[in-house]
């Protein structure tokens, strides 16, 4: 996955059709939150106080196994949408909010025109 900025990436999807390139970028992310565990882990984490999550405190906010959860963990910090940080026996889990934003510019609905808009 290429390290780019929200503006190279490509255009919100109302705006103008997504590149070739920009689909092959953006589609292992949207596959990675396309679970419900996974994307209630990003949630979990993402509003955790601090900006950071321990694992202790994410395995028992679900009623699967913790190996289970490390592994929807393991396929989100694979896509890049977190990273972890082993703090003696615990793993602590942030989100990465340039990822975030790059997923986000592309939903971003365009925006009303005169022409268009409701009164």
């Amino acid at each position: 996955m290429s390290n780019q900025s929200v503006t190279d990436c490509c255009a919100p999807l109302a705006c103008e059709p997504l590149s070739d390139a920009g689909a092959e970028d953006l589609a292992p992310l949207f596959k990675a939150v396309a679970d419900p565990v996974r994307l209630r882990l990003l949630s979990l984490i993402a509003c955790h106080e601090g900006g950071e999550s321990c694992v202790c405190d994410l395995t028992d906010a679900f009623d699967v196994t913790g190996p289970a959860v490390s592994y929807h963990l393991r396929i989100l910090r694979e896509a890049g949408l977190i990273s972890s940080e082993r703090r003696g026996t615990w793993v602590y889990y942030r989100v990465n909010p340039q990822v975030m934003a790059r997923m986000s510019a592309v939903l971003v609905p365009a925006p009303a025109t005169a022409a268009g808009a409701v009164s």
